[in-house]
């Protein structure tokens, strides 16, 4: 309602082309926006204005001034995230810039709220500029307890998330790196104990070597996965190869411990698990070249690299990022309990060791439950969160970045 009154509907905006009764729910739904900023304290009458303002704010300030770390107590900070991004990789939908994120970053910001207790805040910046961001991002950081970077295309968003950790003592995430590690690992942990084996047996081949393939590879390894190969649009991504990115280089030099070259398809063979975080389509005669009760998480949103029907014919567990799917790897299972745990221990970053927590608990939720078409918690399981947040929480304090 108040957004219709600051927004009112605009006469001479139709949602589409059709006639004017034409209804459409996923506008309806958007329209002025998909949150609101909501008073935790009354302001009644004037004793209360005088309490929440000016005049009794002014002893909160000056006492803030006095003892910085008060600020965790007195305000909202340490239970507020930022939502930042350049809107330069949104979705499936690339670089719209960042008017046209807004309504993703919405999104998270309800998704936070929703599942982690959270407060964010959309922040999407009219600069794609490395040194800009992270110079906006540092200046904005007073007012926040922790920074949640999304949908910045790599390999700038590995830089500028080293780089924003390096300057801030704030929980800095990228979640198209980590959410999506975390969550993967954490459904390959319960598909290998499912069919009785270890990580250690496995190996994987990973489909992308952006945001989400480079996080994968790099968890996993942490993990003690067997081995792994990162592939991207020319093949294996090997140290032979003249053309790799500094960023791919890294990569090379931790993973393929086989000393794999050459295609997707080549690496597939003999594989155990396949992930794809990059589009396409995987060629079924790969995936048929698969040991036998391989595992397929197939990521790529709408359209997976390997359709489910077809994985099914090969693969012993087979996940998806779609909701219409079983075993949704999807994001939310991480993010909003990662936060939360960090933020209710007032954490100075998330270590990898905090993320190895994060998808240990996650698997946990559903290791009495499990089954082909269970190998990860629904995002509606109550029981996620709280884990995660325990968790997580538990491995700061563990680690020495936790400030309470």
């Amino acid at each position: 309602m108040a957004a219709e009154i600051v927004n009112p509907r605009s006469e001479s905006f139709s949602t589409t082309s059709q006639d004017e009764d034409t209804f459409d729910p996923v506008f309806a739904l958007h329209r002025g926006g998909k949150m609101a900023v909501q008073a935790t304290v009354p302001v009644r009458d004037r004793d209360d204005l005088s309490l929440a303002y000016t005049p009794g704010v002014a002893k909160v300030c000056s006492a803030i001034a006095e003892k910085p770390e008060l600020v965790h107590d007195y305000t909202w900070k340490s239970q507020v995230v930022a939502v930042v991004t350049d809107g330069t990789a949104v979705l499936g939908l690339g670089d719209i810039g960042p008017e046209a994120s807004l309504p993703v970053m919405e999104g998270k910001a309800i998704l936070f709220k929703q599942f982690g207790g959270v407060d964010a805040v959309p922040i999407a910046l009219a600069t794609t500029d490395t040194d800009e961001i992270i110079e906006t991002v540092v200046r904005l950081a007073p007012s926040f307890g922790g920074v949640n970077l999304e949908d910045i295309s790599a390999p700038r968003c590995f830089e500028i998330e080293r780089r924003l950790q390096e300057q801030l003592d704030i929980p800095v995430f990228h979640d198209d790196q980590h959410g999506t590690a975390v969550v993967t690992l954490a459904a390959l942990r319960n598909a290998a104990t499912l069919t009785g084996r270890s990580l250690g047996q496995l190996r994987a081949v990973i489909s992308g070597a952006g945001a989400a393939g480079v996080a994968i590879a790099k968890i996993l390894i942490e993990a003690g996965i067997g081995d792994v190969a990162v592939c991207d649009r020319k093949g294996i991504v090997s140290a032979d190869r003249e053309d790799l990115t500094e960023i791919k280089r890294e990569v090379a030099g931790f993973t393929n411990k086989a000393g794999l070259t050459g295609s997707l398809e080549t690496a597939m063979s003999g594989a155990d698990v396949f992930i794809g975080v990059s589009g396409g389509t995987v060629p079924e005669p790969a995936v048929a070249s698969m040991a036998e009760g391989s595992f397929i998480f197939a990521m790529a949103n709408p359209n997976p690299e390997i359709h489910p029907t077809v994985a099914a014919k090969y693969a012993a567990v087979v996940a998806t990022g779609r909701s219409d799917f079983p075993n949704q790897i999807n994001n939310v299972l991480a993010f909003p309990g990662i936060f939360a745990g960090a933020l209710q221990v007032r954490a100075s970053r998330v270590t990898e060791g905090m993320k190895l927590a994060a998808a240990e608990a996650l698997a946990a939720v559903v290791a009495d439950e499990l089954s082909p078409d269970c190998v990860i918690p629904s995002p509606f399981d109550e029981r996620v969160a709280p884990a995660v947040t325990a968790a997580v929480a538990a491995a700061a304090r563990a680690e020495g970045v936790a400030r309470r």
